[in-house]
Parts: structure tokens; C-alpha cells; sequence
């Protein structure tokens, strides 16, 4: 499942690097992946009071600190697919349980 999603990402990703002639070397990933961190934070200073609303309405705020989550997860999986990372097998061997089983609730 992981990997069929970076792969979607890489898809989206690549199409935005052509069309905006941005060269991705290995440390691209990497500053990228901070980049995103950071403006997620910054949603959520926003969302907290820790930080301006510039006008935003707690909906709007709402809505981007999830598409902030949603980008540091897509540059995240964008890292790990340049370097060859096997998220799913660390995930098993860091948290002890495997990615495919959901608690039941």
C-alpha cells in the first residue's frame, strides 16, 4: 500500500517539477520534506492561536492543517522512495505491528 502511494506522489511530483524546471537531487528531498514540517506547523500555531488567522475561518484552518499533513506524508513517501526505503518493514520492526492489521473497534 505504501508503495503504491509513493508511487502516485512521485507521478504528481514529477509532473510539478517538469512544468516548474526544478532539479531533484538527493538533498531536494530531504529540504522538501522540512519545508512541508514547517508550514504544517505553521497551520497549527494558526489553528491553536499560536498564530495569525490572516482571515482564515476555523474551517479553513482546519482544512489546512490537513493538506499540510497531507503534504508532509506525500514528501515523506517521496524521500523514502528515492532512498530506496522500505517503510512498511521498518514500520514492523519500529512499531511492533504489522501496517495491514487495524484494531478492531
Amino acid at each position: 500500500m505504501l508503495r503504491r502511494l509513493a508511487d502516485q506522489f512521485e507521478a504528481s511530483s514529477s509532473v510539478h517539477v517538469a512544468a516548474n524546471n526544478i532539479e531533484r537531487d538527493a538533498d531536494w528531498f530531504l529540504l522538501k520534506l522540512q519545508e512541508e514540517m514547517g508550514e504544517l506547523t505553521q497551520a497549527w500555531n494558526r489553528l491553536t492561536g499560536r498564530g495569525r488567522a490572516k482571515g482564515r475561518s476555523p474551517e479553513d484552518m482546519q482544512r489546512d492543517l490537513a493538506d499540510e499533513a497531507a503534504d508532509v506524508l506525500g514528501h515523506l513517501l517521496l524521500f523514502a522512495r528515492h532512498n530506496d526505503l522500505d517503510l512498511a518493514a521498518a514500520i514492523e520492526r519500529k512499531w511492533l505491528f504489522r501496517p495491514a492489521e487495524v484494531p478492531k473497534s
